[in-house]
């Protein structure tokens, strides 16, 4: 275990209060390597509060950049900062926020193979991207390394958020589900809208991202029960919480 220096302890001391996380928690949290993929409305959030959290080495994978209507709902980011790339911008607010967290920048979209050459440098992903390809390409290659992966989406209202660790056996003896034990194939393209044509609410982005960075953090402190075969929808218009479980439906090669 990493050892607390002084400043961690004073900078972490609510966490260390707490039994469930405590300093042998908060040495997992400082040991952790995390990659965050997309550093838009969920993974604004999800760095900020990982990085307050004091998780030890944040991956970020990005290739855009800021732009005035990411600002309703990207709050990482600031009207001074328009025209940079996402993830320059976000290292240097993750470094004023809590300059004990290092930084791995990756100016590209994932894919799997940029997942055979670096994945291995992480032992926990958490996807807050926007866009189909990543979803799937983050879920099969996670699952391929055999590392825990948190994943949420938004549309307009509503959210949700699982986490998949689809080579470990839970209680009943089954091997957990992966991603495609929930969605199967992904949708036609064009089938369904993106943010950008229908609208979104920018605080919801912040609901399902701080509730994704609450997973990870429970996984990493080995803490709580995550969201591990159950899939949490979020209704904003209602105020209403859901979970559904799902179970593994495909038999899969050894």
């Amino acid at each position: 275990m990493d050892v607390l220096t002084d400043e961690e302890i004073e900078r972490y001391k609510r966490h260390i209060l707490l039994p469930e996380i405590g300093g042998v928690g908060q040495q997992r949290l400082k040991r952790a390597k995390v990659l965050v993929i997309g550093a838009g409305g969920l993974g604004a959030p999800i760095l900020l509060y990982l990085a307050a959290a004091g998780v030890g080495t944040l991956g970020l994978i990005d290739d855009d950049t800021v732009s005035l209507s990411n600002l309703q709902r990207q709050v990482i980011y600031d009207s001074g900062t328009i025209g940079e790339m996402k993830t320059a911008s976000a290292v240097d607010a993750i470094s004023r926020l809590n300059p004990n967290v290092r930084t791995v920048v990756f100016e590209e979209r994932y894919s799997r193979v940029w997942a055979d050459q670096h994945l291995s440098r992480f032992d926990l992903i958490v996807d807050g991207s926007d866009n189909f390809d990543t979803r799937y390409a983050a879920a099969d290659s996670a699952e391929q390394a055999k590392i825990p992966l948190v994943t949420g989406a938004v549309g307009r209202f509503d959210g949700s958020v699982t986490v998949l660790k689809p080579y470990e056996t839970g209680p009943d003896g089954v091997i957990y589900p992966g991603y495609r034990d929930l969605f199967p194939e992904p949708p036609p393209s064009g089938l369904v809208p993106s943010c950008a044509e229908t609208g979104i609410v920018g605080a919801l982005t912040g609901v399902i991202g701080t509730i994704m960075s609450m997973e990870a953090i429970k996984l990493i402190t080995q803490t709580g029960e995550p969201l591990v075969g159950r899939l949490l929808l979020y209704d904003a218009l209602s105020a209403r919480f859901e979970t559904v479980r799902y179970k593994r439906r495909r038999k899969k090669e050894a």
